[in-house]
């Protein structure tokens, strides 16, 4: 149906399609967790913002698994260089979205106030722990990860856990937490009733929107001194799939390279810049739907930046330049990629349809009341 560079490329956007959910679907759960024991005060608050996205909050982290899986079919090397060298980070986020459901099932099974209040700040474990450490995994990404690949094509990681968390990872963290905190409040804005939560939800949402405009600008100017990865030579697009077959280095300054040759590419920066501007605009004006269509454009053009700058490499590595993982080099078959591209086609629109139906079927305030007198709120 298409040729193999053509497909590769497809996946190579459909990876970002899927990312991009991830963050806009499961980014707010995230957000709104983090946010719990800052924006309710009391066991009514708290049981009001836990209802707003404990209807959704499971379908959500559907995103999270295509995503997951769309890197395991779609980019093996990929999933295995990243997947081996970040385990103990996968890890560690993996425990963290454990406590989620257990927190969200069993909270409300005793009245102990003292019981609530851990489950509560399990709930905030598992909202900003993910958070910071896929904003740091991004940031472990654009400074290149440190593996190499053998003649065989086996994977040897030379890194450790403390070694991802570098200054620059860490403000990448610093910049997830505040964009998924910001898409946390503009959810609340529209969900919860007007009063106490709403107001401290406009006050966190705002400090962490000029937060995620500050962070995501040192973090350009940081980008612009520090190495990038270029291609040597020419790229034969529909060749096999051979890491070792490529010849890449280090260039500084090398990530801005791709936004001079191709200019459209700017427009995801500007996303990145103008979406949490007008979250802010939303949050200041007590428009909701505005201030979360902001945080949702901010979140979608900062990840489409990250991707724009890297094209054509995935994961590239800082200690072998040559053994960096790009479209071109990493990907499935051929064959393999055409039939996942049949099965994107045909399930994807219902997952969307049926992801549109129910927050259709659930769209409304989330009351004090409401949550008070019904038995199937949490």
């Amino acid at each position: 149906m298409f040729d193999y560079d053509i497909l590769r490329l497809i996946w190579w956007v459909l990876l970002g399609v899927l990312l991009i959910g991830f963050a806009l679907t499961d980014g707010f759960d995230l957000g709104v967790a983090a946010l719990l024991p800052f924006v309710a005060r009391d066991d009514a608050e708290r049981r009001m913002v836990i209802n707003t996205v404990g209807p959704t909050w499971e379908g959500n982290q559907v995103w999270f698994i295509l995503g997951g899986g769309a890197i395991f079919a779609a980019w093996p090397f990929v999933y295995a260089a990243s997947f081996s060298g970040f385990y103990l980070a996968m890890f560690v986020v993996l425990a963290a979205l454990i406590l989620r459901p257990v927190g969200f099932k069993y909270r409300s099974k005793k009245a102990d106030p003292a019981w609530r209040s851990r489950w509560d700040w399990a709930l905030f474990v598992g909202g900003l722990v993910p958070a910071l450490v896929f904003g740091v995994a991004v940031g472990n990404v654009l400074t290149g990860a440190p593996f190499r690949l053998d003649s065989d094509l086996r994977v040897f990681y030379d890194g450790s856990f403390l070694a991802l968390f570098g200054p620059f990872a860490l403000l990448a963290g610093l910049l997830s937490v505040a964009m998924l905190v910001l898409h946390g409040a503009a959810w609340l804005a529209i969900k919860v009733e007007p009063g106490p939560v709403q107001e401290r939800a406009h006050a966190f949402g705002f400090a962490a929107g000029t937060l995620a405009l500050g962070l995501f600008a040192i973090g350009g100017l940081l980008v612009m001194q520090m190495p990038g990865f270029a291609i040597v030579g020419p790229v034969d697009a529909g060749a096999p799939s051979n890491p070792l077959h490529t010849t890449a280095r280090a260039v500084p300054g090398g990530w801005l390279d791709n936004f001079g040759l191709h200019p459209w590419m700017l427009l995801a920066p500007v996303l990145g810049f103008a979406g949490p501007f007008v979250a802010l605009v939303g949050i200041a004006r007590r428009r909701g739907a505005l201030a979360f269509g902001g945080s949702s454009a901010g979140a979608a053009g900062i990840i489409a930046t990250v991707g724009c700058a890297m094209f054509p490499f995935i994961l590239p590595s800082s200690i072998d330049a040559h053994s960096s993982l790009t479209v071109w080099n990493a990907s499935s078959s051929q064959r393999t990629l055409g039939i996942m591209l049949v099965c994107v086609v045909i399930f994807l629109p219902l997952v969307l349809a049926y992801t549109a139906w129910a927050y259709r079927v659930m769209f409304g305030r989330v009351t004090a009341r409401a949550v008070a007198s019904s038995p199937d709120f949490y």
